[in-house]
């Protein structure tokens, strides 16, 4: 059964150095066209089950202008939502205004996700942001009157950036008292402004130690939940552990993905191709194997990792009798606790090494 939806917006204020995906500036004539296609998508896939959680994500979707968030806004309200729902709303810091804030509460969102990346202006200017540190905690603190909700990223393993530059965006992270931290390593993607300038960012030594810095930092008042992801108790990313827990969901707008009825599937990227109506889902059928090695290499994400009873009766089988499962425990990458099988902390840095083995 369905019960989340992602919604993707492509467009944003500013293009950033680093991002693959969101190189759509803000244009008037292609935001309209754009909606008016998401709007026909979400008519034809939508099949009206009640949803616990959705994702609005970009791109930025808070550089959209008033008119616009009205707009996607009376798209999105074809869906039907649980009593006890998650709705989250990516904001970057220059778009946080009362007005959008008013606009987003009165629209039923109840969480925002803020990308702040670092405090640090020089990093900020290197990752193509169009603001400067001084407004940051401004901005967060008018979102913390509209919102209790708020998750904040961090971003980490910049170049040239040594751990006391780190060490001082996670002071200041903490004192935002906000519920929930996504903390990314940066990562070049091609076609880029920084992959092409070939920068070389940081030793692999010290991003090692600014994930252990991250963690040591953040573990007396946050948990640990996912690999990249810490929040108070109770405050999880709902959203997300529907990917993580490998339950299907809807993915509306360009180049989004979704699984539904067994088949994980891609919009199309081309924004053209998009707007026409001609959405190109890329599909991948899958079988009760792909399933299950969905299952691992998703959910040994979560700290927790996977409870034996549950993936048993999902799947019909023991995990304990799949040998790679086996293998892992015996060469202590895994924890079997009789409850769950999940990866040991000390192993959280090297997890892709891990997930291979499920490939």
């Amino acid at each position: 059964m369905v019960k989340s939806a992602y919604i993707h917006i492509p467009f944003c204020n500013n293009i950033c150095s680093y991002c693959d995906f969101c190189k759509l500036l803000y244009n008037k004539d292609f935001v309209k066209k754009y909606l008016d296609a998401l709007e026909k998508e979400i008519k034809m896939h939508y099949k009206g089950e009640i949803l616990d959680t959705i994702y609005i994500g970009g791109g930025t979707p808070s550089s959209l202008s008033i008119t616009e968030l009205d707009k996607l806004f009376s798209i999105i309200k074809v869906f039907k939502l649980s009593k006890e729902y998650e709705f989250t709303f990516e904001v970057n810091i220059e778009d946080i205004t009362e007005e959008k804030l008013e606009i987003l509460k009165e629209n039923k969102v109840n969480r925002l996700s803020i990308g702040i990346e670092s405090f640090n202006d020089k990093y900020l200017k290197y990752l193509g942001r169009n603001y400067t540190s001084d407004i940051i905690s401004e901005r967060v603190e008018l979102a913390k009157k509209y919102f209790d909700n708020i998750n904040v990223d961090l971003m980490y393993a910049l170049k040239n950036e040594s751990l006391n530059d780190l060490e001082e965006d996670i002071d200041k992270i903490l004192k935002l008292d906000i519920k929930h931290i996504s903390c990314y390593s940066l990562i070049i993607e091609k076609n880029t402004k920084l992959y092409i300038e070939n920068t070389k960012y940081i030793s692999d030594d010290l991003d090692s130690d600014m994930y252990d810095l991250i963690d040591k930092k953040l573990e007396n008042k946050y948990h640990r939940y996912e690999v990249s992801n810490y929040s108070i108790t109770s405050y999880e990313s709902r959203h997300n552990l529907t990917y993580w827990e490998n339950n299907e969901y809807y993915g509306f707008g360009l180049g989004a993905a979704g699984y539904i009825d067994n088949i994980r599937y891609t919009n199309t990227r081309n924004l053209s191709k998009y707007i026409s109506g001609s959405y190109e889902r890329q599909e991948e059928v899958l079988t009760k194997e792909d399933k299950i090695k969905y299952e691992f290499i998703l959910g040994l994400r979560l700290t927790s990792g996977l409870n034996k009873d549950n993936f048993n009766k999902k799947y019909g089988i023991n995990i304990n009798e799949i040998e790679v499962i086996k293998e892992l425990i015996n060469k202590g990458l895994l924890i079997d606790d009789k409850i769950n099988i999940y990866v040991p902390k000390k192993y959280f840095y090297v997890l892709n090494d891990i997930l291979v083995n499920f490939v």
